[in-house]
């Protein structure tokens, strides 16, 4: 397979570069960031300079304004390596309004780094680049969210992906380098030194952890528990680290788009929601490599298909918000007392999408609870609720209740 460009996000960031002086494209290493700022910046005649590399970033350091001037347009790539030179830029960009005049990458959450000078406020616009989608890799819609707020319980599916499918998309993942080896023990190999190298060099760069092997258990717990509600308090009991530490290390591998967390809704419906997030890890190849499973493993009964599959799904719906044009922001419902919503979409208008993630290829009554305690509290509001299973058909359940295939995320057009 050649080296595909994520096509809507290549738009993106041209569309952006047009009209804003500072277009920063943020994401996982290995996700594709510079082989699409070399797509685009080739066409713009733009000078680049590579943090990584120990010349480039000595010089940034002695002068950080020598090294931004010039007449532009400059790509710098790995930013967060020289977070003063953020400082350097404000300075440029304020004198010269010039749209496109600096297109940055980074590797970590630029914004929330430590010692961060200046954020750039009403400068610059930032795109999160994630791992490849599913319908990147197949060449397909990849408009689930624009459709389905469009014709919510109207909307229509079938399938040809059969179960296993499924378990294959979930252990290949969506990175660039595991999506092109074929054969699954070379996979393995490039997840196993993504992970190693992650923590070895950009965590330890934000924070100078001594304790690897303590970070490398915890995303091995996180890997277990992608999809499901992230509570520190236990994975610090289970680890024997100090609460605060568990906290830290969390927010250090959400830096570094190892995990993403899903906030809880609630819209203050009734007092009986929850407020804890989940957690999934951001690429499905990753989590199946940590825990050693391979599709065969998944497809047996006693599998973890069910776990990982949602949190695929999480993280497909979570790229895709990255280009739909409407604007909507994920979150997971749940109650105390145990009724939940793997998924829930609102857009700026309060309409909600509500979704099931089911690994079984059928859909019984039991398996919309969630969706018909929601339906009852928002009313109207809710658009359709879906329960996304590895089925082949769209089935009706009832007013404004579907069950659909998971294949509808990727192949499903506007």
């Amino acid at each position: 397979m050649n080296r595909m460009l994520p096509r809507r996000i290549t738009a993106a960031v041209e569309a952006a570069l047009a009209d804003t002086r500072v277009v920063l494209v943020n994401g996982a290493r290995q996700a594709g960031k510079s082989t699409l700022v070399r797509a685009i910046a080739s066409g713009m005649g733009a000078e680049w300079r590579n943090l990584d590399r120990a010349v480039t970033r000595n010089a940034a350091e002695l002068d950080p304004t020598e090294f931004v001037a010039g007449p532009g347009p400059l790509v710098i790539d790995e930013i967060q390596r020289v977070p003063s030179l953020m400082l350097a830029i404000k300075e440029v960009v304020d004198t010269d309004p010039l749209p496109g005049r600096f297109l940055l990458t980074g590797s970590s959450r630029v914004l929330g780094l430590r010692g961060l000078p200046d954020t750039l406020p009403g400068r610059m616009e930032t795109i999160e680049l994630w791992p490849f989608s599913q319908g990147e890799i197949d060449g397909t819609p990849d408009s689930f969210i624009d459709a389905v707020f469009a014709h919510g319980h109207r909307l229509r599916h079938e399938s040809t992906e059969p179960r296993a499918g499924y378990a294959t998309r979930i252990v290949r993942g969506g990175f660039p380098e595991a999506v092109t080896r074929a054969d699954p023990r070379r996979r393995e190999k490039f997840l196993d030194s993504y992970v190693a190298d992650l923590v070895n060099r950009d965590v330890v760069q934000l924070s100078e952890i001594e304790r690897g092997a303590e970070m490398r258990a915890l995303i091995r717990l996180i890997a277990a528990r992608s999809g499901g509600l992230l509570v520190p308090g236990a994975l610090s009991n289970q680890l024997g680290l100090a609460r605060n530490t568990v906290t830290r290390y969390l927010s250090l591998l959400e830096e570094v788009f190892l995990i993403k967390r899903i906030p809880a809704w609630s819209r203050n419906l009734n007092s009986r929601a929850v407020g804890t997030v989940k957690v999934s890890m951001v690429d499905s190849g990753i989590a199946a490599n940590l825990l050693d499973i391979d599709e065969g493993t998944l497809l047996r009964p006693d599998g973890p298909f069910g776990p990982l599959l949602e949190g695929f799904v999480l993280m497909e719906l979570a790229r895709q918000l990255e280009w739909s044009d409407h604007r909507a922001e994920l979150y997971h419902y749940r109650t105390k007392d145990g009724v939940e919503v793997d998924a829930v979409l609102e857009d700026r208008r309060g309409q909600v999408i509500a979704i099931e993630v089911k690994a079984a290829s059928t859909v019984h009554e039991s398996d919309l609870r969630g969706l018909r305690h929601l339906a009852d509290r928002v009313g109207d509001d809710l658009l359709a609720g879906i329960v996304l299973y590895t089925g082949t058909q769209t089935l009706p359940f009832g007013p404004r209740m579907l069950a659909m295939p998971v294949s509808a995320l990727w192949e499903a057009g506007p």
